[in-house]
């Protein structure tokens, strides 16, 4: 078994279920003591911001902010760079608790020994 799972979520409200789906899986993991690093790219990337998870809707899913607070309690999220400075989004507009970086990091995360690597 992967010893951590990187999961990029490229859906954000434009894809509710493909997009709860990756914060569901993600999430579980972390609670089944799974070490997570969870990627916001594309719209997924405005749930970094404060608030935005809640408007978020989905029947019968989850609410989008306590699967962000499970990821974090044991986990991380990670907002891309290029998607970040495409909305203006900058470190001091983050949830507390979540990084920007960029593709060669997360190559680097994905390529690691142990992983195992999905994409939403």
């Amino acid at each position: 078994m992967a010893k951590k799972l990187v999961i990029k979520v490229t859906a954000g409200a434009d894809a509710p279920e493909r997009c709860s789906q990756a914060f569901t899986v993600a999430a579980v993991a972390v609670a089944s003591g799974v070490e997570v690093s969870l990627w916001l790219t594309g719209e997924s990337a405005w749930f970094a911001l404060p608030g935005r998870a809640a408007e978020f809707e989905l029947p019968h899913a989850a609410p989008l902010p306590d699967l962000i607070d499970g990821i974090l309690a044991g986990g991380g999220i990670t907002l891309c760079t290029q998607c970040a400075a495409r909305r203006n989004i900058g470190e001091k507009d983050l949830l507390e608790g979540v990084r920007i970086a960029g593709a060669q990091v997360f190559v680097q995360e994905a390529m690691a020994d142990g992983v195992q690597a999905l994409v939403y």
